[in-house]
C-alpha cells in the first residue's frame, strides 16, 4: 500500500474485546521468522499503520516516539506493521530495542489476518487499508481497538495499565502442579551421577522449517546440556516413580490420564556457559504436537542460583520444586528458564501423553526432518 491508497474511515477491525489475537509467524526488523506468540507476558501494542509516509500514520508514529519510554519489553512492547516496501528499503522505520519492532507485511498476509486490509478492485492499488491500533493483554487477548487517529488515548491506556502480573490487585499464578517427593534423594544423586559419568551434549529445540520438523541448536535461544539415560535400571526406577507417584496426581489435578512418556533425559543448566531457555511452548511443531504435559523434576534444588522456571503469560513469579519434586504444566503454556547465575541446575525432563496422542505422533512421521527417528507407537508401557 502506498501513501495514496484508499483509507477506510469505518470502525477499527481486529478481534473484539476479550478475544484472543491470531498467532502468526512473520518477518520482522530483527528476525526473519518472528513467532508472535512468544511475545506474550507483557502488553502488546500492534500498530497497523500501512505506510509510515501516510499523514495519519506519520502523526501517530510521532506521538509514539514522544513517549518512547512506555515500551521497555517488560511492561509493554510496540510492534508496527508496514505494508510499504519503501519503509524497509529506505529505512523509514527501524527496530529500537528494547521495545520497538516492525513487521514487514508486503504481501498483506498479516494485515488481512487482522482485518486491516481488504483487496477491493475499486480502491487505489486494489487495496483498502484500515490503519488502527490494537492493544493486547499479557495473554495476547484484545484489550482495546482504536483508529490510528486516537494514538494519545491508546498510549494513555497503556501507561495506566497495571503491571502485567497483576489483575485487579490480585497477583496471577500459572496453572501448574507442584508435587514434592516424586524421586527419592538417592535416585536424584544417581541421575546426576549418570550425567557426570557420560557428560552432556548441546541441547536443541524443534522448529518447523519448509514443512518439516527439524532439530535446531541455537545457544542464543537455549543453552543446556543433556544426557539421554541408557542405564536400564535408572530408566526403570524413574519410570516407576512417575507412573506410581506423579501420573495419579496429574489425573486428579488435570483430569488427564497419561499412558506414555517421552524422553529419559537429564538436563544441566550451567552458570559457566550462561545456561538458559528463552520463552517457548513445547507442542507447536508437527513433531511435538503429541505432547500434553511437560514435567520438570529438580534433582538439586539447593545447588544453584537463578535458573528458575516462569510462565510469562501469568506474571513474573518463579517456580522451583524441591529436590525430587516436580513442576507439571500443559505443553501449550509459554514458559522459560532464567539464566543461571551460580552453580549447575540438574533436572529430569520428560513429556507425558496418551494413546490418542501416540496415534497422532505416529501419523505425522512423514513430517519429521532428516535426523529425527520415526515413531512407532507400539503397546503402552
Amino acid at each position: 500500500m502506498s501513501d495514496t491508497s484508499s483509507i477506510s474511515k469505518t470502525a477499527p477491525p481486529g478481534p473484539r474485546l476479550g478475544e484472543p489475537a491470531p498467532w502468526f509467524t512473520a518477518r520482522s526488523t530483527g528476525n526473519p521468522r518472528f513467532t508472535f506468540h512468544t511475545a506474550a507476558g507483557r502488553y502488546i501494542v500492534l500498530g497497523f499503520v500501512g505506510s509510515s509516509e501516510h499523514p495519519l500514520a506519520a502523526a501517530a508514529l510521532a506521538e509514539v516516539a514522544a513517549r518512547r519510554a512506555l515500551f521497555d519489553d517488560v511492561k509493554a512492547s510496540f510492534f508496527g506493521v508496514s505494508v510499504d516496501p519503501a519503509d524497509e528499503a529506505q529505512s523509514r522505520v527501524a527496530e529500537s530495542l528494547p521495545g520497538l519492532r516492525w513487521f514487514w507485511d508486503h504481501d498483506l498476509v498479516l494485515s488481512r489476518l487482522y482485518g486491516a486490509a481488504d483487496v477491493e478492485p475499486g480502491a487505489a492499488d486494489g487495496v483498502t487499508y484500515r490503519p488502527f491500533w490494537l492493544v493486547l493483554d499479557p495473554q495476547l487477548r484484545c484489550l482495546l481497538s482504536a483508529p490510528i487517529t486516537e494514538t494519545r488515548a491508546v498510549l494513555d491506556f497503556v501507561a495506566g495499565a497495571p503491571d502485567p502480573g497483576d489483575h485487579a490487585g490480585a497477583p496471577l499464578h500459572a496453572p501448574v502442579l507442584i508435587l514434592p517427593r516424586v524421586f527419592e534423594p538417592d535416585l536424584c544423586r544417581r541421575l546426576i551421577g549418570a550425567y557426570e559419568a557420560a557428560g552432556g551434549q548441546a541441547s536443541g529445540f524443534m522448529r518447523d522449517v519448509d514443512g518439516k520438523t527439524r532439530l535446531i541448536v541455537d545457544p542464543t535461544h537455549k543453552r543446556r546440556s543433556d544426557h539421554d539415560l541408557v542405564d536400564p535400571g535408572l530408566r526403570a526406577a524413574a519410570a516407576a516413580c512417575i507412573r506410581d507417584r506423579l501420573v495419579p496426581e496429574v489425573a486428579k489435578a488435570f483430569q488427564f490420564k497419561a499412558t506414555r512418556m517421552e524422553r529419559y533425559l537429564v538436563g544441566c543448566y550451567d552458570a559457566a556457559d550462561g545456561g538458559h531457555f528463552r520463552p517457548h511452548r513445547d507442542n507447536t511443531t508437527a513433531g511435538t504436537a503429541h505432547r500434553r504435559f511437560a514435567v520438570t523434576i529438580n534433582l538439586n534444588a539447593e545447588g544453584y542460583e537463578g535458573g528458575d522456571l516462569s510462565f510469562p503469560e501469568f506474571g513474573p513469579r518463579r517456580y522451583r520444586a524441591p529436590t525430587g519434586g516436580a513442576v507439571v504444566f500443559s505443553c501449550s503454556l509459554l514458559h522459560m528458564v532464567d539464566p543461571i547465575v551460580a552453580g549447575r541446575r540438574f533436572a529430569f525432563l520428560p513429556f507425558l501423553y496418551d494413546e490418542a496422542a501416540a496415534r497422532g505422533r505416529e501419523a505425522r512421521n512423514a513430517e519429521l526432518g532428516e535426523g529425527l527417528a520415526p515413531y512407532v507407537a507400539g503397546p503402552a508401557a
